[in-house]
């Protein structure tokens, strides 16, 4: 369980960090708001890529899964990026 947990923080980690280079210029992100936006963004990831008739999430370390995590992780900071701009 706990190795499982580290393993979707490690996941988050590095799709929050591709993400944000990918969308730059949003809030000073720093190492934790990179993890949580890749959490939050392969579950967006995962929700889109169904949506769209493919395979959600598949495990915290196939390749498929990081990229749909960097998908939805960059679909979340270009909506931030929006609303950040709008405020």
């Amino acid at each position: 369980m706990i190795v499982n947990l580290l393993a979707w923080v490690l996941l988050g980690l590095i799709a929050g960090w591709i993400a944000n280079l990918i969308v730059p210029e949003v809030t000073g992100a720093g190492i934790w708001s990179n993890v949580v936006v890749g959490i939050i963004g392969a579950i967006v990831g995962g929700f889109v890529f169904q949506a769209l008739g493919g395979p959600g999430i598949s495990g915290p370390f196939s390749f498929y899964s990081i990229l749909v995590a960097i998908a939805g992780a960059a679909i979340l900071l270009s909506l931030a990026k929006m609303l950040q701009t709008r405020a």
